[in-house]
C-alpha cells in the first residue's frame, strides 16, 4: 500500500516543485553569462566623476569600459566619427554650433539620447581675507552674469557687497576662469544666460544671444582678466594654484566638492541663496520640460527655462541633465553583439543601481520617469540585435534600483525633492550670510554625517534628511524657516509654489512600481502552495501507516 501511494505522489511532487520554481521569479533560473567586449566612450567632463564611478563599479563584473572626458563637443564628434561606442553630452546635436558655426551633427550615424545623471553647474572660487579662505560667498544671477561678461571686475564691487548683506570683500581683481575647449558646462552657462540675461550675453558673444559650447574668451577682446583652461581638472588645478587668488570658475559641483573647495550660493527666484546639493537640484528639475515625443530625434532632451525660475525656495537655478548617446542601427559597423551587450549592461547599471551613490559625490539621481524612459532607449540596442540579453520588464518595474528619488508604491512622487530641507533665514537677502556649512547637506536620505564644511557635509551633528530623528520640517508660514520638526512620515508643507511637491506634467513613461518593497511570489499564494506541497508529501504516508496498522491488528 505505502509504495503504491508514494508512486502516486511523485507526479504531484514534480508538478508542485516546478510551480514553486516559477513563483520564485526570474532569479531562480540563471541565464547563460553574457559575453562582453571592451567598449569606449568619450565626452562630458561635467559628468565624468559619475561615469568613472560606474566604470569602476562594473569592472568587478568583468565589464570593461574606457571613458575619456574630453568635453561634450568632442564627445559628439568622436561618436559621429565612429571613434567610440557611446558618447556623453550636455546638449544634443544641433547641426551647427549656434554661436561659432562649428559642425555639430552625427554625420549619418544612428543615435538615441538617454538621461544618465543630473547635477548643478557650480561656481567655485579662491578668495582670501586676512590669509583665511572665504567660504560663504553669495551671488545673485545678475551679479554672476556680469562677472563672466566682464561688467564687474573687482571683488569689492557694490553689487557683490549687496549680495553679501553689506559685507565688503577686499579690492582684488576678479579672474573669471572658463573652458578653453568645447564644453558642456559652457553650454549650460550660456543656455542660462540666453534665457535670463540675453542682453548681457549678446554683448559678450559677438552679438548672438544663443547657447554655445565655446566660451568667447574676454568677450572677444584680445586681452582681459579671463583665463581659459582645458577640461574640468584643468579648471580646478588653476583655481587651486598659488597665483589664483581672486579667481572664480564654472564647473560641475562634483569637482569642488571632491577638492573641498567653496562654491558660491546663488540667489533663486524665491529669494534664497542655495547650493547645488542633490536635494536642491532634484527640486529645481521638477520643472524641467522633457521632450516626450518618442518619434522625435531629440526625444528626452531638456528645456530648462522653467527650472531657472522655479519658485520653490529650495531650487538651485543652474540645474540640468546630461545624456548618453547610443547607436541604434542594426548595421552600425562599429558595433557587435558583445559590444552591445556590454553597453546595455553598463547603462543598466548606471541608470539603475548606479544612481544610488552619485548624490554624495556632487550629482543628483534621475527621477523615476526618466529612469524608465532611459530603459526604453536602452531596449533599442536589443531591438537592433536580438542576441543581446535585456529584460524589458524593468522598464515598468524599477523597484530594485534603490534610487533615492523614488520609493515603492509612490511612483509619481520624487522623494528626494519632497524631503529637501528648507533654506535657513540667513540665506535671504538682507540677512546673513549664513555660517560655513549651512545649507550644504548632500548625503543620501537616512545617512548620517558630521562636519560644517561646504564639501557636502552637514553642519556639525546634523542628521540627513529622512534620517531617524530628522523627518521633513514644516514651514507653515512660508518664510523658509521650519517651524518645527514634522512628525515622522509627515509631508513637507507646500508654500503654494510647489514646495514639497513634484511636477507631474512632464512624465514620460507611466511608473508602475510595486506597492511592496520586496520581490518574489505573493506571500499568501506561496504559503498555500508550500502547505499543499507539504501535505502531499506527509499526509499520504501517514494515512497509509494508519491503514496498515489497523489491518495488522485484525
Amino acid at each position: 500500500m505505502i509504495p503504491l501511494l508514494r508512486r502516486g505522489v511523485r507526479p504531484f511532487v514534480v508538478v508542485l516543485a516546478g510551480y514553486l520554481a516559477l513563483l520564485s521569479g526570474p532569479g531562480a533560473a540563471t541565464a547563460a553569462a553574457p559575453t562582453y567586449a571592451l567598449i569606449q566612450g568619450s565626452g562630458s567632463s561635467w559628468a565624468a566623476n559619475a561615469v568613472n564611478q560606474w566604470v569602476a563599479e562594473v569592472d568587478a563584473k568583468d565589464l570593461k569600459v574606457v571613458y575619456t572626458a574630453n568635453g561634450a563637443a568632442q564627445g559628439r564628434k568622436d561618436y559621429a566619427n565612429k571613434s567610440t561606442d557611446f558618447g556623453v553630452t550636455d546638449s544634443p546635436y544641433r547641426g551647427k554650433d549656434p554661436s561659432t558655426g562649428a559642425v555639430d551633427s552625427s554625420l549619418g550615424r544612428s543615435f538615441a539620447y538617454l538621461p544618465v545623471v543630473a547635477g548643478g553647474t557650480a561656481f567655485p572660487y579662491n578668495l582670501q581675507v586676512g590669509g583665511k579662505q572665504v567660504r560663504t560667498l553669495r551671488l545673485s544671477g545678475e551679479t554672476l552674469a556680469k562677472i563672466f561678461t566682464i561688467k564687474i571686475t573687482n571683488w569689492n564691487d557694490p553689487a557683490i557687497t549687496s549680495d553679501n548683506n553689506g559685507k565688503a570683500l577686499p579690492s582684488i581683481p576678479i579672474i573669471p576662469v572658463v573652458r578653453a575647449d568645447g564644453a558642456g558646462v559652457t553650454n549650460q552657462f550660456s543656455t542660462w544666460m540666453t534665457s535670463q540675461y540675453a542682453t548681457l550675453w549678446r554683448d559678450c558673444n559677438g552679438g548672438k544671444a544663443v547657447p554655445t559650447d565655446y566660451f568667447p574668451l574676454n568677450c572677444g577682446a584680445a586681452r582681459g582678466q579671463q583665463r581659459a583652461q582645458t577640461g574640468s581638472d584643468g579648471v580646478m588645478n588653476f583655481l587651486k594654484s598659488k597665483g589664483s587668488v581672486g579667481a572664480i570658475a564654472m564647473e560641475e559641483y562634483s569637482y569642488p566638492l571632491a577638492a573641498d573647495y567653496p562654491v558660491a550660493k546663488l540667489l533663486n527666484k524665491a529669494g534664497y541663496y542655495t547650493l547645488p546639493t542633490q536635494y536642491n537640484v532634484a527640486v529645481a528639475l521638477t520643472q524641467a520640460e522633457i521632450n516626450d515625443d518618442p518619434k522625435d530625434p531629440n526625444y528626452l532632451t531638456q528645456k530648462l527655462d522653467r527650472v531657472y525660475v522655479n519658485p520653490d525656495k529650495r531650487t538651485y537655478p543652474l540645474s540640468s541633465y546630461v545624456y548618453a548617446i547610443i547607436p541604434t542601427a542594426s548595421n552600425d559597423s562599429r558595433m557587435t553583439t558583445a559590444k552591445r551587450q556590454a553597453l546595455v549592461d553598463f547603462l543598466k547599471h548606471s541608470i539603475c543601481v548606479g544612481q544610488s551613490a552619485i548624490g554624495p559625490i556632487g550629482y543628483s539621481p534621475l527621477p523615476v520617469n526618466l529612469v524608465q524612459a532611459s530603459f526604453t532607449q536602452v531596449n533599442k540596442l536589443k531591438l537592433a540585435d536580438p542576441n543581446v540579453q535585456f529584460d524589458a520588464s524593468i522598464i515598468k518595474n524599477v523597484k530594485d534600483c534603490h534610487n533615492p528619488t523614488f520609493v515603492p508604491g509612490k511612483p509619481s512622487e520624487n522623494y528626494l525633492a519632497k524631503i529637501a530641507p528648507m533654506p535657513a533665514a540667513c540665506d535671504r537677502p538682507g540677512q546673513g550670510p549664513c555660517a560655513e556649512g549651512v545649507g550644504s547637506f548632500n548625503l543620501n536620505p537616512g545617512d548620517k554625517g558630521t562636519g560644517a564644511k561646504p564639501s557636502g557635509q552637514p553642519s556639525a551633528g546634523a542628521p540627513a534628511p529622512g534620517a531617524a530623528g530628522a523627518p521633513p520640517s514644516v514651514d507653515t508660514d512660508g518664510d523658509g524657516v521650519p517651524d518645527a520638526a514634522a512628525p515622522a512620515g509627515a509631508p513637507v508643507a507646500d508654500d503654494g509654489a510647489g514646495a514639497g511637491t513634484t511636477s507631474t506634467d512632464v512624465s514620460v513613461v507611466a511608473a508602475t512600481l510595486d506597492p511592496d518593497s520586496g520581490s518574489g511570489p505573493p506571500t499568501v499564494l506561496a504559503a498555500l502552495v508550500i502547505g499543499l506541497f507539504g501535505g502531499v508529501l506527509v499526509i499520504p504516508p501517514v494515512v497509509a501507516q494508519v491503514v496498515g496498522r489497523s489491518k495488522g491488528r485484525r
